[in-house]
């Protein structure tokens, strides 16, 4: 099946990650921000392939219930980390720029997005070199992410893969009662980069 049919088929998760992971041929990647919910595709990987890459782009400004999440779900699934950051702390950065700039100020937000998460990301792609990148976006989360496909090519030489695009809330939470995964509320998560839960940050802007 190639990547115009497997976008018609209206898959489930497993039917995508079984064709990522067969195109991949070994050189599959997972990201993550270890948001709320993301748990489910980290966990639903871990079962096929448990030593995959999980590609952590770690801006400096995430929450301590997001830090603590995280720790959880390291040890629980036995997450093979790959830990990217920024070239400068959280702490100097905001001596010398003032903090987290507004998002009314578009230069100068768009700049702290490239340095805080798009360079460690591109960074984090060019030394792990995927051919399959596996992300937990859903088309419930923004207008451009409605549009998406299943698979998607990225950069020219990689597969974008999306299991979990179909899936609302309600799935995701039930699945992680299901499992018994690491969970916690909504309101303890920020991302500084969107700031607006349905503002993209840049990273699925990128092609």
């Amino acid at each position: 099946m190639n990547l115009e049919e497997i976008n018609k088929t209206n898959p489930s998760p497993s039917d995508v990650i079984e064709w990522g992971i067969k195109h991949a041929e070994g050189n599959a990647i997972i990201s993550t921000n270890f948001r709320p919910l993301e748990a489910v595709l980290l966990h639903m990987l871990v079962q096929v392939q448990p030593d995959i890459p999980v590609l952590w782009v770690d801006h400096g400004y995430n929450t301590p219930q997001t830090y603590k999440c995280a720790e959880q779900l390291i040890k629980k699934l036995n997450l093979n980390i790959k830990l990217y950051i920024p070239k400068r702390t959280s702490a100097h950065r905001d001596t010398v720029n003032g903090g987290i700039p507004n998002i009314e100020d578009v230069e100068v937000h768009d700049a702290f997005t490239e340095e805080v998460k798009l360079e460690p990301f591109m960074r984090g792609l060019a030394e792990l070199s995927p051919t399959v990148w596996f992300t937990a976006v859903r088309k419930s989360q923004t207008d451009l992410r409605s549009n998406m496909d299943y698979v998607s090519t990225f950069q020219d030489n990689i597969l974008k893969t999306a299991p979990v695009l179909d899936w609302d809330d309600a799935q995701m939470l039930a699945y992680i009662q299901e499992h018994d995964l690491a969970d916690y509320e909504e309101k303890f998560y920020y991302d500084p980069t969107k700031v607006i839960e349905n503002r993209e940050c840049g990273l699925h802007k990128l092609n």
